[in-house]
C-alpha cells in the first residue's frame, strides 16, 4: 500500500501553527537580512566575535581555576595584546621584507620560465612545435602587461583606501574585542530583550552554535599556529627561499578547507622549481609539502575538531562556493561557522513523528 503523502500546505500548517518554529524563522531572516545589507560595515565586528571566541577559552579556564571573571579577562586581553604586538614586531618585518624580495625575483623567474617554454618544441616535438610555443608566450605577455595595467591604474586609490581602513581596524578591533569580553553578560542580556515570547527554540540552536563556533576558532587557531611554525621549520631545513613567507600562507591555507591547500601548492612548486629546478631538492620540498598537509589532515584535524564541526567535505566545500560567491573573503572565512548554523538549525527544526499524519488522510490506513 502507498504511503499517505504530506503537501506543502499540510507542512505550512504543521510548522507555522508553531510559535516556536515562526520565532526562530523570523530571527534567522532578520539575521541574513543584517548580514547582508550591512555586512560590510560590520566587518570589524564580526572579526571581533571571531577573536573574542578565541580569548574566551582561555577565560573560561581561568575562571574554572578560582579567577574571578574581571581579573580574568583584564589579564588575557593585556597579554593578547602582548603577544600580538611582539608576533607583528617580530614577524612582520621578515614577511615584508620576503615579499619585496619575491616581487623582485619575478623577472628573472619570467626569464627563466619563458627559457623553459621555448625548449618544448625541442624535447617533445609531438606535442608542441614553435608557432604554438610562440603564440603561447605572446597571449601570456599581453595579458600580464594588461593586469599590470589595471592594478598601476587603481593601485593609488586603493592603496590609500586601504591604509586608512587598516588603521581603523587596528583601533577599533582591540576596542571591540575587549567590551565583547568585559560586558558579555550585559550584551546577551541587551539582545535578549529583543528577542520574540516564544523562543525556546532559537535559544537551543544559539547553545548548539555558541559551542561549536567557540571550539571551532579555538581548533582553527591553534592548527593554524602549528602549521606555520612546522612549515617554517621543514622548509628552512630544506633551504628553500622565502621559507617565513610560504609557511605563512601555508598556515592561513586551512582557513579555507581542502581548497586552500591546493592552491597554496602553486607558489610553494613555483618557487622551489625555480630554486632548484627539476632536482631531487624539488622534489624533498613537494614530498614534505605533502606529508605536513597528510599530517594535518589525520592528525591535527581529528584531533582538534573530534567535538567541534562535524561537517561532511562536500557540505564545506559548498559553504565554501556558495558563501564566497555571496559575500567575498569574508564569505569564504565565515563558511564554516555559517554551515554549523545551518546544520544547527536543521538539528533543531522539529520532524515528523510516526504517529503524525498529513492533513486528510485517513490515520487508520495501512502504510506498508
Amino acid at each position: 500500500m502507498s504511503t499517505p503523502m504530506y503537501t506543502v500546505r499540510d507542512w505550512i500548517h504543521r510548522h507555522l501553527s508553531d510559535p516556536q518554529v515562526v520565532s526562530l524563522a523570523l530571527l534567522l531572516i532578520a539575521a541574513v537580512a543584517v548580514v547582508t545589507l550591512l555586512g560590510s560595515m560590520l566587518v570589524p565586528v564580526f572579526a571581533s566575535i571571531v577573536l573574542a571566541y578565541l580569548l574566551e577559552g582561555v577565560v573560561r579556564v581561568l575562571t574554572r581555576h578560582g579567577v574571578g571573571r574581571r581579573w580574568a579577562v583584564l589579564g588575557v586581553f593585556l597579554l593578547f595584546l602582548v603577544v600580538l604586538g611582539a608576533v607583528f614586531l617580530a614577524l612582520l618585518p621578515t614577511v615584508v621584507n620576503q615579499v619585496v624580495q619575491l616581487v623582485e625575483s619575478l623577472p628573472a623567474m619570467l626569464e627563466q620560465g619563458q627559457a623553459a617554454v621555448l625548449q618544448l618544441p625541442e624535447l617533445y616535438p609531438e606535442y608542441f612545435s614553435a608557432d604554438q610555443v610562440a603564440a603561447l608566450l605572446d597571449t601570456i605577455r599581453r595579458e600580464a602587461i594588461a593586469y599590470a595595467r589595471s592594478i598601476a591604474a587603481s593601485f593609488s586609490f586603493a592603496s590609500v583606501v586601504s591604509v586608512i581602513t587598516l588603521v581603523v581596524y587596528t583601533i577599533l578591533l582591540p576596542v571591540l574585542i575587549f567590551f565583547f569580553l568585559w560586558d558579555k553578560g550585559k550584551i546577551l542580556s541587551w539582545m535578549g530583550r529583543f528577542l520574540p515570547r516564544h523562543h525556546g527554540l532559537a535559544i537551543s540552536v544559539w547553545h548548539e552554535v555558541d559551542l561549536q563556533i567557540g571550539n571551532y576558532v579555538r581548533g582553527k587557531f591553534v592548527e593554524v599556529a602549528i602549521l606555520w611554525f612546522g612549515s617554517y621549520l621543514t622548509f628552512l631545513f630544506l633551504g628553500l627561499d622565502f621559507a617565513m613567507l610560504l609557511a605563512l600562507l601555508v598556515g592561513l591555507s586551512v582557513i579555507i578547507p581542502y581548497v586552500g591547500a591546493i592552491v597554496v601548492t602553486l607558489p610553494i612548486a613555483i618557487v622551489a622549481y625555480f630554486q632548484f629546478g627539476a632536482s631531487s631538492e624539488f622534489m624533498w620540498v613537494l614530498i614534505a609539502y605533502a606529508i605536513i598537509q597528510a599530517i594535518d589532515a589525520n592528525v591535527l584535524v581529528p584531533l582538534l575538531f573530534s567535538e567541534a564541526v562535524n561537517l561532511h567535505p562536500v557540505a564545506i566545500i559548498i559553504a565554501i562556493l556558495v558563501f564566497g560567491g555571496i559575500w567575498g573573503f569574508w564569505g569564504v572565512f565565515f563558511a564554516i561557522p555559517l554551515a554549523t548554523v545551518i546544520q544547527a538549525v536543521m538539528n533543531a527544526w522539529p520532524r515528523a513523528t510516526a504517529d503524525e499524519t498529513p492533513a486528510g488522510a485517513d490515520p487508520q490506513a495501512p502504510t506498508g
